[in-house]
């Protein structure tokens, strides 16, 4: 072996060596013989340092799992006695190998074993057993061996393809004829013999008991022998938490549930004369940990048991099994409200399998009920935060604090499922007492009391958040709460995790100020406290004032006058929250985009809404905005510059943040307050000519784009005619390299100003028409890949947003801007309409499509029409009306399909409208008869056709195509 190579296994090699043992490794798994040197390495013992032997063990690691079966059969069984030499080493060493090295070898032990023992190697664990006897470094490796190969037999987190499933099926089922009785009494003999001497050993075997009884014969486990074992286990110190852990995987084996209930009973039966049910006398509070989650699975074994015997009509032992639950409640009480969160957690899934089971009870007895009431108490107690939480820095206990809170509130929903009348009368008690001396009270007592109201809202459901109309007793307590809750002045209290509940709560209840709107002004005062008491330096901080902001935004109405002595002394404290901030050198603002669009939606509606005259309106909203334009230059000058890809990303999000959040301030505008009205147009054009740069910038387009294509969109309604100088200048830009997407989104802009300016932007359309239709047409003739399911979809939803602009220009009475194309692209954009109705299966399209024809129709079908779109109805248009619902994608069982059909008709009736006569002569002499159709069906149709009633002729083509199809044949 290359011994320089082997130097950089060292973790304290330099680089360079560490590189090179790596390009040494990938070259050993490629030689076909090199693995034969690291083989013949172990069995010799040929290298003392670990990391060379680790090392040696992960090249046969890497042979045996993936090139194994190009090896020659003598080269199979050389890897195999490699193997049982190193293990019969192990036996005579002075020191065992390091741990890391046996989990190696046991790893690779196991690969030889799924991939030998069904052929070539089914004495395995025989051959394993002579070799390892009762040694206790033997027994160590043995043990290792096995959780390797339940790993690889049985472990879900590891991917297996289904050929390789089938196979460990096949290898636990012959396990189970062959060799598990063996097996277990081989861990039997280790656990008698080492339980005193040796705690690792019997810890261990304890785990590899605990795995393996998922899916062997439970009876060869569950029986005095191994459960006295274990029972005296559970009374030694060191062993206890394994013991545990291996009874309750146990007690989770799938059985019969007559004979669960009796294995569960006879076991809680022993542990409780044995003390462990005395859990106030136990201070080990990991071995209660691990005790409160045998409790948990005994606990629910017994429950899937009551569900099955109710099922299956047993009342009799479902009657027993639900007794023997009953029996458990108070143990599971006591761990529920134990001081460790662990332990509480470890039983909440007993706990909430038990309350389903009331649930679905008649009637509750007197105990039933009062394990009700103590489940509920216990929860409000374990909900509350202990001294030691830290807000301001919140680390691993906290977060875990928080999911066990959720845990909790699950629990309190189960609650009001159970109980809601009693979890009702609860809270208001617990939060009635807390609020009326809350000066006194210490915060998290304070915190946990409005957190309860908070929680009733989703425990106690109701359609849209009306909480406070329907059952006249629930929404009465509730309307109390909230009355309490906005006239205590607890808003005030000096820590943030009150204020923060707070503000959750006034938000979740906001329809309390539609019943009594008179307690706004106290929530006005709250927030004017919150905002300037609380610095903006934590995220929990920063929260408070968000939700404070969001307050505002739902309590206050446009006519409201009671905001107005607050709103510039609020604006000016929030300025750091408004700051636009990249996230650079890894710092992270402590709002969220979302959050701080809430904040800058907030301050428009307090401007605008505002009794200030127009032009205070506009200081303010410009010393909102203005801000933000100079950072989005700022911004936009770096983004020019910067080479890192990430760090173009990173600008270019930014940049977008900052126009949207200046498009939602203008959201608070209506059509009693508009832009003009409050004086701000010119602010927003400010806007507008800061942000339209962007669209030149070569890097990061797509977000870009649609940011300012966004803002456009408000403009359009916001600024209105204003707004038009700035459209053809972003038309060009957003015209320049595009793709099928970026077109899709222009398309519906172009549309929004067609719709509303109409003959005001015919110019400017003139002007695009073409520019716009070459880059679609540019698009669509890209050629893909045959099965590009991705790119032909691109091009079905731009062809859509090319006939939707078709559409919106003939539907806004602008065909003038198709007529002054020129003849040449006239007839181009003509053809291409005739085509999405007849040649593309797109129904959506096809309507549309006949929608333009039956209004160019309209528009120019008369005898005073362009020259030569007479010529065009009969030789395309008519055939089109034919030839689309004859093809065979045409199905009329679709719904769009049928709306196609539809405007079909409409665009025939129409062409019968304009060319009168002239038309039913040519369909009866020249066309129909061109297609073979029958005298006495041309002469059905035609008659449909001239009709008064429209309906007549759609009903007609619906009915006998349906009818057009009938014509075809």
């Amino acid at each position: 072996m290359d011994e320089q190579a082997l130097l950089g296994l060292n973790p304290n090699a330099d680089s360079d060596f560490r590189q090179r043992a790596l390009a040494y490794f990938e070259q050993l798994k490629i030689s076909p013989d090199a693995w034969q040197v690291c083989a013949e390495a172990l069995a010799q013992r040929t290298y003392s340092d670990d990391h060379i032997k680790f090392f040696c063990f992960q090249v046969l690691e890497h042979q045996v799992k993936y090139k194994y079966s190009e090896l020659t059969t003598v080269q199979q069984q050389l890897i195999r006695e490699t193997l049982i030499s190193w293990l019969q080493a192990q036996m005579l060493g002075l020191q065992p190998e390091k741990t890391f090295i046996r989990n190696k070898a046991a790893q690779v032990f196991a690969l030889l074993f799924v991939t030998e023992y069904l052929t070539k190697w089914p004495k395995f664990f025989f051959d394993i057993l002579s070799v390892v006897d009762l040694n206790p470094r033997g027994v160590d490796l043995y043990l290792r061996i096995l959780m390797a190969i339940d790993s690889e037999l049985v472990d879900r987190d590891v991917v297996h393809t289904s050929e390789e499933a089938r196979r460990n099926t096949l290898i636990k089922d012959t396990m189970r004829e062959q060799c598990i009785p063996n097996l277990v009494e081989s861990w039997y003999q280790i656990l008698q013999n080492y339980q005193y001497t040796n705690s690792e050993v019997t810890c261990q075997c304890l785990e590899v008991v605990g795995a393996y009884v998922s899916w062997i014969d439970l009876s060869l486990i569950a029986n005095d022998r191994f459960i006295n074992m274990l029972l005296g286990h559970m009374s030694i110190e060191v062993l206890r938490e394994e013991a545990c852990d291996c009874l309750f995987e146990i007690v989770n084996k799938g059985m019969d549930p007559v004979d669960k209930m009796k294995l569960v009973e006879s076991l809680c039966q022993v542990l409780q004369t044995a003390g462990f049910f005395s859990i106030d006398q136990e201070e080990d509070v990991d071995f209660l940990a691990r005790f409160s989650k045998l409790v948990n699975g005994m606990g629910q074994s017994l429950i899937v048991s009551w569900t099955k015997l109710i099922k299956s009509g047993d009342i009799k032992s479902a009657q027993e099994a639900l007794q023997a639950i009953e029996t458990k409640v108070a143990l599971m009480l006591q761990l529920l409200i134990h001081e460790d969160d662990d332990i509480s957690s470890n039983i909440i899934g007993f706990c909430y399998d038990y309350l389903h089971i009331l649930k679905q009870l008649t009637v509750l007895s007197d105990q039933q009920k009062a394990n009700v009431e103590a489940i509920m108490l216990a929860v409000m107690k374990k909900l509350t935060y202990d001294e030691e939480y830290n807000f301001e820095n919140e680390g691993e206990d906290e977060a875990m604090f928080v999911e066990y809170r959720k845990q909790l509130k699950l629990l309190l929903d189960r609650l009001a499922q159970v109980s809601p009348e009693l979890l009702l009368a609860s809270v208001r008690r617990v939060f009635s007492s807390t609020l009326q001396n809350w000066q006194t009270t210490r915060f998290m007592e304070v915190e946990v009391a409005i957190r309860l109201l908070y929680m009733l809202a989703e425990a106690l459901p109701v359609s849209h958040g009306a909480h406070f109309s329907g059952d006249v007793s629930k929404a009465s307590a509730l309307q109390d709460m909230m009355r309490t809750l906005v006239t205590s002045g607890v808003s005030s209290y000096q820590h943030t995790s009150v204020t923060l509940e707070f503000f959750e709560t006034v938000v979740r209840y906001e329809k309390f100020f539609t019943v009594e709107p008179q307690h706004i002004p106290n929530v006005l005062v709250s927030t004017h406290f919150t905002v300037d008491y609380f610095p903006h330096s934590s995220a929990n901080n920063q929260r408070v004032v968000f939700l404070s902001f969001k307050t505002l935004s739902l309590t206050i109405s446009p006519q409201d006058k009671q905001m107005n002595p607050f709103i510039e002394d609020i604006l000016n404290r929030i300025q750091d929250l408004l700051v636009l901030s990249p996230p650079e050198n890894g710092y992270q603002s402590l709002l969220s985009s979302d959050d701080q669009l809430f904040i800058y939606e907030t301050a428009g509606v307090l401007i605008v809404n505002s009794e200030y005259p127009a032009d205070r309106k506009q200081v303010l909203m410009r010393n909102l905005l203005t801000p933000l334009m100079e950072k989005f230059k700022i911004l936009l000058e770096k983004l020019m510059l910067a080479q890192d890809e990430e760090r173009q990303a990173s600008l270019a999000d930014c940049l977008n943040h900052a126009v949207g959040f200046a498009s939602r301030t203008s959201k608070a505008f209506s059509n009693k307050q508009t832009v003009k009205q409050c004086g701000c147009s010119e602010v927003y054009l400010d806007c507008l000519q800061t942000f339209l740069p962007a669209l030149s910038c070569p890097l990061q387009k797509d977000i870009l784009r649609s940011g300012v294509r966004t803002f456009l969109h408000r403009m359009i309604i916001c600024l209105e005619e204003e707004v038009l100088p700035f459209i053809p200048s972003a038309s060009e830009h957003m015209l320049k390299d595009c793709e099928a997407k970026d077109l899709q989104e222009f398309i519906p802009l172009i549309n929004q100003i067609t719709a509303k300016f109409k003959i005001q932007v015919s110019p400017f359309l003139q002007q695009m028409f073409m520019p716009l239709l070459r880059a679609i047409f540019e698009v669509l003739l890209r050629p893909a890949e045959e099965n590009d399911q991705s790119a032909a979809l691109e091009k079905q939803m731009l062809r859509r947003s090319y006939f939707a602009f078709l559409q919106t220009v003939t539907g806004s009475g602008m065909s003038e801007v198709i007529a002054n194309q020129g003849a040449e692209n006239v007839e181009q954009v003509l053809v291409t309409v005739i085509q999405g109705a007849v040649d593309y299966p797109d129904p959506i399209a096809q309507k549309t499509c006949f929608i333009i024809l039956s209004k160019l129709v309209e528009l120019w079908g008369g005898k005073d029409g362009p020259v030569g779109f007479a010529d065009f109805v009969y030789k395309h248009i008519v055939p089109a009306c034919f030839l689309a619902p004859l093809k065979q994608t045409f199905d009329l069982a679709d719904a769009q399909t049928v709306l196609a059909l539809s405007e079909c008709a409409v665009t025939l009736k129409t062409i019968h409208l304009k060319r009168g006569p002239e038309c039913v002569q040519y369909l009866q002499q020249e066309y129909l008869p061109s297609l073979q159709v029958a005298p006495e069906i041309i002469q059905e149709f035609c008659q449909a056709l001239q009709q008064p009633d429209a309906k007549v002729f759609k009903n007609y083509l619906k009915v006998t195509s349906i009818g057009v199809t009938t014509i075809g044949t």
